[in-house]
């Protein structure tokens, strides 16, 4: 393997495919590193080395290296933690393909939905002080809900006022028949009355249809606690718990380790990143965005940046390291390193099927509060009530109470199918339970 191919500073020693990391300190081993399995899109895919603070063997990198291969994804990093460690930091592949630039565990990637569940969180903490009740109607914190109407599809023109007013509880759990707005605002609570201004589409709570709901979730957080909604999740959240590259606007520094959004294409039979906005950034106006930023997602990332606007439903960047932390909140209960963010309660409510016996999706899910909730157990991938989200960009974070384990995936695809994904999400999981794990799931279902 010729120079160009080098992935590494440290002198690495090359045996059949497996690299093996040693330091530039003469005599001293740092540790495993990692697995150049295949060549792929005409380059080696490395599953890069994790920190040392989190050994690994490459047991995980290796069971994504297939998707790697097939094109299906350009790199990922995958975490396993416990209630008190992380146990297993990989990095695998690239997070620029053409630039046969490796993929690093310290590297930034867009959560999008994942958002949804620290708005959730954020929520809860103000059912906690009293401030909200989640089965409320939504018009007692938000006026511009009052007199909402339903619409049906079939009986256009012919409103009718619902059996009731949407709840809290309804539009956290993507139950409250809300119409999606098509005009965009660059403040929330701008942005939540153009919701308020459009027709309900069926009787509240009768189906599920996925939705901005979490944007009205979010207004109502800045309405009973004063605080912006940015500002609450940076105070509340990010600060104390200690996630210090998790944000809504990445700056010029964070953007540097940006894993770029990779797409499929079929000419060229390979996966290229995705360009966008190349007139903007040409012609010097990208405003206060990275340029990178710029190139991999739509151009009202300008003025977001501008009215430092962030969506509730969809806004954050984050790292592996940084989500997990969060996520090892929910594990232990609504609880870090000896801080309660939210109360057992609250918690139970949240991570708790809310949807009841309305369809998500296959079936194999319900919907908690701004989170998927396991229904139906697939033995050793899903655990009974294990619980979690992904995002736009096929990112995951997922919470296995049973397995006492938080597994977080993070990939940047434009698309992939259903096969695709669930066959991605599949292997590690399996593979992090198979290691890690602490349960032997003998559950089928549950409401």
């Amino acid at each position: 393997m010729g120079n160009k191919h080098s992935l590494f500073a440290d002198a690495c020693t090359h045996n059949r495919g497996v690299i093996v990391m040693t330091s530039s300190v003469p005599g001293r081993f740092v540790g495993v590193v990692l697995l150049v399995v295949a060549t792929c899109a005409g380059g080696w895919a490395v599953a890069a080395d994790a920190p040392p603070a989190f050994p690994s063997d490459g047991a995980m990198a290796v069971k994504l290296q297939p998707f790697i291969d097939n094109h299906v994804i350009a790199g990922a990093v995958v975490l396993v933690a416990n209630r008190d460690r992380v146990l297993d930091l990989e990095a695998v592949g690239y997070s620029n393909l053409p630039a046969q630039k490796p993929m690093k565990t310290t590297d930034l990637f867009f959560i999008a939905s994942q958002t949804k569940c620290f708005t959730a969180t954020a929520l809860m903490m103000m059912v906690d002080e009293g401030k909200v009740n989640i089965d409320d109607p939504v018009e007692k914190y938000l006026p511009e809900f009052k007199g909402q109407m339903v619409e049906e599809a079939g009986n256009k023109g012919h409103p009718h006022a619902p059996e009731h007013p949407i709840t809290i509880k309804e539009v956290m759990s993507h139950t409250a028949a809300l119409s999606k707005s098509q005009i965009k605002r660059y403040t929330l609570e701008e942005d939540v009355k153009e919701i308020a201004k459009l027709p309900l589409q069926w009787e509240p709570g009768t189906k599920y249809l996925y939705s901005e709901g979490p944007e009205i979730g979010g207004r109502i957080v800045e309405v009973v606690s004063g605080i912006p909604y940015p500002q609450f999740i940076q105070q509340r959240l990010l600060d104390p718990l200690g996630m210090k590259d998790t944000t809504f606007w990445p700056d010029a520094g964070q953007a540097s380790h940006l894993a770029l959004t990779h797409k499929y294409n079929p000419q060229t039979k390979t996966l290229e990143p995705i360009q966008l906005n190349s007139d903007l950034i040409s012609a010097g106006k990208c405003g206060t965005v990275p340029p990178i930023i710029l190139s991999q997602f739509p151009a009202d990332m300008v003025p977001s940046y501008a009215h430092h606007f962030a969506k509730p439903t969809g806004s954050l960047f984050s790292t592996a390291l940084d989500l997990s932390k969060f996520c090892r909140m929910l594990l232990n209960g609504g609880t870090y390193e000896g801080k309660t963010y939210i109360s057992p309660a609250a918690f139970k409510q949240m991570t708790s099927i809310q949807t009841g016996d309305v369809l998500v999706g296959n079936g194999d899910n319900g919907y908690g509060l701004g989170l998927f909730v396991q229904r139906k157990a697939i033995p050793g991938v899903f655990s009974l009530g294990s619980f979690g989200h992904h995002g736009a960009r096929k990112t995951q974070m997922w919470i296995d109470p049973q397995n006492q384990l938080v597994m977080v995936l993070m990939v940047q695809c434009s698309e992939l199918n259903n096969p695709q994904q669930r066959d991605l999400y599949a292997a590690y999981h399996k593979q992090a339970i198979a290691r890690y794990g602490k349960a032997s799931a003998q559950d089928t279902s549950s409401n």
